[in-house]
C-alpha cells in the first residue's frame, strides 16, 4: 500500500532542504520544480506546444524561462496559455513517477500544492515552515532576486499561516537537526496509519 504525501510551503521556508531528508530516509520524491525543468529541456515535451504558442520562447531548442517571465509581463493572459500547455504534462510526469515508484511512502514536492488543489489527490499534507525574518533572510542571501520580487512571489502564494491550518503535519525548518526530527516522526506516523489501514488480507 502507497501512501501519498504532499509537500509545501512558500519560498525560502526549506521545503527543498526537506524533501532531501525525506529522501534519505527512503521516500521517494517528485520535485515539481524539476519536473517543469525536464520539460522545457531540449527534448522535454513543453517545447514543441510552447513554440507553436509562443514562438520567440524557445531558444537552442529549449523553452527560457527569462523569456517567457518577460511574456507574462507584456501580457498576464499569457499565463493562463501557459497553465493549459504545462499543466496536463506535469500530471502526465507525475502518474509515470507514481507508476514507477517502489516506496511505501512517496513525497510529492509542490509549492503551489494548495493554489492548485492538488492536495485533493494526497493521501496527507505536510508544511514546512520558519518565522518570516529568517524565510526573507534566506530569499536575499541567494541573490538570485530582488526584495520587490520576492514580495510579488510572497503576493501570488496562500499565507503560510493558512498553509499550515490546512495541512495534517507541520515541520519547521529552523535548523536541520530539527527538520529531520520531525520528519522521523512524521513518516512514524504515516507508517503507523498504513500499518492500520491495510486488511487482514494484506497482512
Amino acid at each position: 500500500m502507497t501512501f501519498l504525501l504532499g509537500l509545501t510551503g512558500s519560498i525560502g521556508m526549506g521545503k527543498s532542504t526537506t524533501a532531501k531528508i525525506f529522501a534519505a530516509a527512503g521516500c521517494e520524491v517528485w520535485d515539481a520544480d524539476a519536473a517543469v525543468h525536464r520539460l522545457y529541456s531540449a527534448g522535454g515535451a513543453a517545447v514543441a506546444p510552447m513554440q507553436a504558442a509562443f514562438p520567440t520562447a524557445v531558444v537552442d531548442e529549449a523553452v527560457s524561462r527569462d523569456t517567457l517571465k518577460q511574456i507574462i509581463g507584456a501580457d498576464h493572459s499569457a499565463l493562463k496559455l501557459i497553465e493549459t500547455i504545462v499543466h496536463p504534462l506535469l500530471a502526465q510526469d507525475r502518474k509515470t513517477f507514481r507508476d514507477q515508484a517502489t516506496s511505501d511512502i512517496l513525497v510529492f514536492d509542490i509549492p503551489l500544492l494548495f493554489e492548485t488543489g492538488g492536495d485533493a489527490a494526497m493521501d496527507a499534507v505536510a508544511c514546512v515552515h520558519v518565522d518570516a525574518a529568517t524565510q526573507r533572510t534566506r530569499v536575499m542571501e541567494r541573490g538570485t532576486m530582488s526584495a520587490a520580487q520576492f514580495a510579488q512571489i510572497l503576493a501570488k502564494q496562500m499565507p503560510i499561516a493558512e498553509k499550515c491550518a490546512r495541512s495534517d503535519y507541520v515541520i519547521e525548518t529552523d535548523t536541520p537537526d530539527h527538520a529531520a526530527k520531525q520528519v522521523a516522526d512524521v513518516l512514524k506516523d504515516i507508517r503507523t496509519k498504513i500499518q492500520n489501514r491495510k486488511t487482514p488480507a494484506d497482512a
